[in-house]
């Protein structure tokens, strides 16, 4: 039966951001990729945006060389708030306040990137003796379809792990963490709820125990922490997070994880991030009728002749 006792809630964010990004070189030269935008905002608003909206009110940046524009972003601009404020662009004016409105941003500095977990301990001194939500940088949830509040409730009550699965093809498996898993009485709004049984880190498409993905999207409890420093380098030699987590669940740290089926953005790579640029454009009511008729006009006749 599920553990009905209700713990603290998780109201602090962790989002590792100091990666090289080298899959949009040479557009990441200079530029954050956390920083590109889709449509007119940029990747990382729409995940304080989400994080936010969950009721997360504090977000800890870890950032790298050449990151600091991300901080920058979230800071309040007076020259050109004024500049608007003078032509009376309303509308303008509340979208560039609106990022240094959604959450107080601290920062810290990685050194080196090696590994999520190595990304993650960072914010120990930060986060404290609290739960946690880690996000990635590069991927986020449609608006109307939010998943971390189901999250952030199942580690209120279990005190454990809570991760976000999405199914993904067999031929797929070893970009992911994946999870075998076993049924659970626990129940939440934004998916199905799995008790995980294993974790293993980008297995061969032969020895996956299911198809069930770990992604960006992690509620963890501080001790978290010191199972990080108790690990080795795992795959790719770095010090990654689902070994830490692994190594909670084998001490007997309830782990459970929401198999989301709503709407995901994943701008990791470039096609997903050219995906999630068409799509969010054509729902907008500003953008989507024109872009929508052009897009349409163009797939129909200059893709196929």
């Amino acid at each position: 039966m599920p553990d009905t006792t209700v713990r603290q809630r998780a109201v602090k964010a962790v989002i590792p951001a100091a990666g090289l990004a080298t899959r949009f070189l040479p557009a990441t030269k200079a530029v954050p990729k956390e920083l590109l935008p889709v449509v007119d905002r940029p990747v990382l608003q729409y995940i304080v945006e989400e994080a936010a909206a969950a009721g997360i009110g504090d977000v800890l940046l870890i950032t790298g060389r050449g990151k600091t524009s991300m901080v920058d972003h979230f800071d309040r601009r007076p020259d050109l708030e004024k500049r608007l404020q003078e032509k009376g662009d309303t509308e303008r004016l509340a979208a560039v306040v609106r990022p240094s409105e959604l959450a107080e941003i601290y920062t810290c500095r990685q050194g080196e990137p090696l590994g999520l977990g190595h990304a993650v301990s960072y914010a120990e001194s930060h986060v404290g003796q609290e739960p946690f939500v880690v996000l990635l940088g590069d991927e986020f949830v449609d608006e109307g379809e939010p998943l971390l509040p189901s999250m952030i409730d199942l580690q209120a009550e279990t005190g454990g792990i809570v991760l976000a699965f999405i199914e993904v093809p067999a031929d797929q498996v070893d970009r992911y963490g994946i999870a075998s898993v076993e049924p659970s009485d626990f129940k939440a709004v934004a998916g199905d709820v799995v008790k995980v049984t294993g974790l293993v880190e980008k297995p061969k498409p032969g020895d996956a125990p299911s198809n069930l993905a770990i992604v960006g999207r992690y509620v963890l409890p501080p001790a978290t922490f010191d199972a990080i420093r108790r690990i080795g380098p795992g795959s790719g030699g770095e010090i990654q997070l689902t070994d830490a987590m692994d190594l909670l669940l084998k001490e007997d740290t309830p782990v459970h994880g929401v198999v989301y089926r709503g709407t995901r953005y994943d701008t990791g790579m470039p096609l997903g991030y050219l995906q999630a640029v068409v799509q969010l454009a054509c729902k907008r009511d500003d953008l989507g009728p024109a872009f929508g008729e052009w897009l349409a006009d163009f797939v129909n006749k200059d893709l196929r002749g």
